[in-house]
């Protein structure tokens, strides 16, 4: 039971883990492109 647990645990944490990931490229990629479409349409 305590082996089975620990891991169910690690299974979270590294999902947890991923998703954090995933939100900031996710956000560094939203950033990009609205700065790309800023500067673009700065530029006459």
């Amino acid at each position: 039971m305590c082996a089975t647990k620990r891991t169910y645990i690690t299974n979270c944490l590294r999902v947890i883990r991923n998703a954090w990931h995933f939100y900031y490229a996710l956000v560094l990629v939203f950033k990009v492109v609205c700065g790309s479409i800023g500067i673009a349409l700065l530029t006459p």
